[in-house]
């Protein structure tokens, strides 16, 4: 069974984990383990990956409209070179410090490939489900999409600088926080936008339009597309863009958008029932380890 199979069977006996994090008294904590063969590009360097690892989960943390207090990681390589591990270290940290949470260690093991499994807490006394979706909230995301699929281009025509420039993503801790109040839904990207909209259509018994001319693509997605499919698979399918996509109701838009410290734009509306996309059904697709 694949990635998302493997979940529903755990459902039943684990009937908190249907968010992006667990919320215990307060406490919101998340663990996510990222490979070299499935999750870092060739080229792709330490410090990159410690920003990334780390900053996935607290990716986490920012879709429950969480405040980040501490993270850690477990750091696995064939052996340990120092300079790759500082630089895993420097990353790690500067990205908690990004959002003002504190990096405080993790574990070291070794493994026959590089990987990293990583933990975020937070502190939410009302944290946001993926549930409350409701017919007549606006559908928004974050910032912009495609970013993450521009990069693998990037890595793949060797132009690492830029690539590794582009993975670096700020965690969208900040901006979850300032949309919580006004939030009736919310999660991450990093399975894509297309594949989250379904997954919060399962959580909230609901449906979605979008609007396919007011999805925010990335600048650099335009750089290195082909043509405008790619454009368009690359900010709807490919994923790891660790945006907010959130409902909110109409009348809360302007509102959210003031208190966001980063753009919000309205994609779509929330329906009774199907996903589509300017008319059609859009299809549920998007990351899963090791695939587009």
């Amino acid at each position: 069974m694949d990635e998302r199979a493997a979940l529903r069977l755990l459902a039943d006996d684990l009937p908190d984990a249907g968010d992006d994090a667990a919320v215990v008294d307060g406490q919101v904590v998340t663990t996510d383990m990222l490979h070299e063969t499935t999750d870092f590009p060739t080229g792709t360097t330490r410090y990159t990956a410690g920003w990334r690892a780390v900053g996935a989960s607290l990716s986490d943390v920012a879709a429950m409209g969480a405040r980040a207090t501490a993270t850690v990681a477990v750091y696995a390589a064939p052996e340990f070179d120092a300079d790759e591990l500082r630089d895993f270290v420097a990353g790690a940290r500067d990205v908690s410090e990004a959002v003002d949470a504190r990096y405080v260690g993790g574990d070291l093991d070794t493994l026959s490939e590089f990987s990293a499994t990583t933990t975020a807490l937070g502190r939410t006394e009302e944290p946001v489900r993926r549930s409350g979706a409701r017919p007549g909230d606006v559908l928004a995301v974050t910032g912009t999409l495609g970013r993450s699929g521009a990069a693998l281009r990037l890595f793949e025509r060797g132009d690492h600088d830029r690539a590794n420039e582009l993975f670096r993503f700020e965690p969208r801790v900040a901006a979850g926080r300032a949309l919580s109040p006004h939030a009736t839904a919310m999660m991450d990207s990093s399975d894509g936008l297309a594949r989250s909209v379904h997954q919060l259509a399962e959580a909230s018994d609901c449906g979605f339009d979008l609007d396919g001319d007011a999805l925010p693509v990335a600048d650099s997605v335009r750089e290195v597309a082909e043509d405008d499919a790619e454009e368009r698979r690359l900010s709807t399918f490919f994923g790891e863009d660790f945006e907010l996509v959130v409902t909110l109701p109409d009348d809360a838009i302007a509102t959210a958008r003031e208190a966001s410290p980063v753009p919000l734009r309205v994609v779509g509306e929330v329906t009774e029932d199907g996903v589509r996309m300017d008319g059609d059904p859009l299809p549920d697709r998007g990351y899963t380890h090791g695939q587009e």
